[in-house]
């Protein structure tokens, strides 16, 4: 089959769609890429989803408008990549759609006598089918929670047959909103994967840098404002107290945690302590990779081994974040999923595709190892597409 997959994340600025050609099953699992892009929302969209994911007041209206909304720039993106790969709509079996999130509570909430965690992402899969005229397969997330998982993460099925090895052991990590990794152990199996979030990645730094700057800038492009900046020693090692950083896994985390009201602290602090904008994003950056040093200490390197690196994600676009992250990583290897002669942009993307194919032959794709969930089940939505 020819598959695409759609994904927005975190940082809310764009719709990632990889076309991918799928075969095979559970085990011999056959894909290749064939076609990425990434396709930017206006600065006014990804401004109002950042405030609504952050917690803002807004209307139910608004959030069903923006369901429906954010459904139209998923189908562009669709017709768009096809446009520009020459392939007819026809020839695309499935879209697979991860959405928009705008809410992930994995921590349960009481209601009487019953726990409840949820999630939203929007994005409405029905919108994309009319206009595509393809089955889309979305909304990956609930059933995995319903069955006692936190709903992520879900590119470790991914990153499985992707980069399993009988040899090395990997640890693959995700610098996109959030960081997250999943660890592959030499000759482990699907079930044996590990992976959680482990703090903040681009999600702290893009919105430091776009309130420092007034809006003039969206994120420390080649981490410019970093590398003119000096790391505050006190304040670091102060944020590496975050209680998420000693919680076990399986753990997820999202804007709850390290959206608006940790960027509003951060902001507070660097006026109690006289930083200057570059300081204060030489700071952050640093703390994003110790966080992520501080959790694969905590929850990988004592467990088992680790041979190798591999990291995928928009951040690897922040030299300044690579760097910091091998300095604290020595002498463990890190580099990008290109030294591969893979796309580390496109990787999230790709899991989509993978999970909807999946999901049509009726395969169970979470791993309860990862999430937390009982068992494995079958993830996401079908809405039949127009064309046979």
């Amino acid at each position: 089959m020819k598959v695409i997959g759609l994904m927005s994340g975190t940082s809310a600025d764009g719709v990632d769609a990889a076309l991918l050609d799928i075969r095979g099953g559970v085990r011999k699992l056959q894909f290749k890429l064939e076609a990425f892009n990434i396709y930017p929302y206006p600065l006014s969209l990804q401004k109002e989803l950042i405030q609504v994911a952050s917690g803002h007041p807004v209307s139910i209206e608004r959030i069903c408008h923006l369901n429906f909304l954010i459904g139209e720039y998923f189908s562009d993106a669709v017709m768009r990549l096809a446009d520009e790969s020459k392939i007819d709509l026809r020839d695309v079996s499935l879209i697979g759609s991860h959405g928009q999130t705008v809410q992930h509570l994995p921590n349960p909430v009481r209601h009487g006598k019953k726990r409840i965690t949820s999630t939203l992402q929007i994005g409405e899969p029905s919108v994309i089918a009319e206009r595509t005229g393809i089955t889309t397969i979305a909304d990956f997330r609930p059933r995995d929670m319903a069955a006692g998982g936190e709903g992520a993460p879900l590119t470790p099925y991914l990153h499985y047959h992707l980069l399993k090895s009988r040899k090395t052991s990997r640890a693959v990590i995700n610098l996109g909103g959030i960081s997250n990794v999943t660890y592959l152990r030499a000759g482990g199996s699907l079930e044996d994967t590990l992976a959680f979030d482990m703090g903040p990645a681009n999600m702290l730094i893009d919105a430091l840098v776009t309130r420092l700057t007034h809006s003039r800038k969206r994120f420390d492009q080649n981490g410019a404002m970093a590398a003119r900046g000096k790391v505050h020693a006190e304040y670091y090692a102060q944020l590496l107290r975050h209680p998420f950083f000693k919680k076990r896994p399986p753990k997820s985390t999202g804007r709850e945690m390290f959206g608006a009201k940790m960027v509003d602290d951060l902001l507070n602090q660097q006026r109690v302590l006289g930083l200057s904008r570059d300081d204060l994003i030489a700071t952050v950056t640093a703390f994003t990779a110790g966080a992520i040093e501080m959790n694969l200490s905590r929850f990988l390197l004592k467990d088992g081994p680790l041979d190798e690196i591999v990291v995928g994600g928009g951040g690897v676009q922040n030299p300044v974040l690579m760097t910091f992250l091998r300095d604290v990583m020595a002498p463990i290897p890190v580099f990008t999923y290109e030294k591969l002669g893979l796309d580390s942009r496109a990787i999230e993307a790709m899991t989509f595709a993978v999970l909807a194919y999946q999901t049509w032959f009726r395969r169970e794709t979470n791993i309860p190892s990862v999430t937390g969930a009982r068992y494995p089940v079958i993830l996401g939505k079908i809405v039949p597409g127009r064309f046979k």
